[in-house]
């Protein structure tokens, strides 16, 4: 962590990439005195100034250590919009990494990475150190969104669709012209995997139906609830598990996640609206 915990700390946007029609990525520079790193599926809270601020998944290569963080931003609200509008040479407001990870190290040796819309931000960061470290014997990246055009992250996309160390499976709702791929469900390229499911961590992040499912799926392939983790997202406001805006259940999403096994999540998820 950098900075103080409940301070922002100034960086500057020194790079920016409209990824679609409402979803830009940011890359920031943290003071030089000191930036730490973090771990895939970490979050840091990002402060646009005079708006407000918000809780963004890092998703850079954690691997880089240049003092840049990266977070990829769709506008919904004031806060997120003010930040997708910002430009090259803009100065945020930064605390972090907050939360707990995607913890690879205690992955097992086939790696599955399931994404939903800008669910995919999260998980990029995972995906980019599995590649990194080799220790993995597979990985399988399915990626799902509304449109084609809703994509996130197309150079990166390209380069897995091409390369050997990611089979990478798209899904689509709605399709567009020359759109060559699935269109469906993402759960229905999760009903084609052949795995071995003593060898199988699973990670989801995006819509919590599209991680029940996803996660339903895989329980019937005999994965283990702790082998399957998901990555969880209420009011986080602090980030450092004292205001409890985050709560959910006996949960702390901000210190206790916001990824879980899907043991401690799948009960949670079952109650309406809490």
């Amino acid at each position: 962590m950098f900075g103080d915990q409940l301070v922002p700390t100034p960086c500057k946007v020194v790079a920016r990439r409209d990824e679609n029609s409402d979803t830009s990525t940011l890359t920031l520079a943290a003071p030089a005195q000191w930036f730490p790193g973090f771990r895939p599926g970490q979050f840091m809270m990002v402060y646009a100034r005079g708006v407000g601020e918000i809780p963004l998944s890092i998703s850079g290569d954690p691997a880089h250590a240049d003092h840049t963080v990266v977070h990829t931003v769709r506008a919904v609200g004031a806060v997120s919009r003010a930040l997708r509008d910002a430009s090259v040479g803009d100065v945020v407001g930064v605390r972090g990494p907050f939360g707990k990870g995607w913890d690879l190290d205690s992955a097992k040796d086939d790696l599955i990475v399931v994404a939903g819309g800008v669910g995919l931000a999260a998980v990029r960061s995972a995906v980019l150190e599995a590649q990194s470290c080799g220790r993995f014997r597979r990985v399988v990246l399915s990626v799902g969104a509304r449109r084609p055009s809703d994509l996130l992250y197309r150079p990166d996309l390209d380069a897995w669709s091409q390369g050997d160390l990611v089979d990478l499976e798209l899904s689509v709702d709605v399709t567009e012209p020359d759109w060559p791929g699935h269109v469906g469900f993402v759960t229905q390229s999760l009903n084609r995997l052949v795995l071995e499911p003593g060898r199988t961590t699973v990670l989801l992040c995006g819509p919590e139906p599209m991680m029940r499912m996803s996660a339903r799926t895989m329980l019937g392939k005999g994965v283990g609830r702790k082998n399957i983790r998901v990555s969880l997202e209420r009011n986080m406001q602090c980030g450092t598990g004292l205001c409890g805006h985050c709560q959910l259940g006996e949960l702390l999403l901000c210190r206790d996640g916001p990824v879980v096994d899907y043991g401690v999540a799948e009960p949670l998820l079952a109650v309406k609206e809490l």
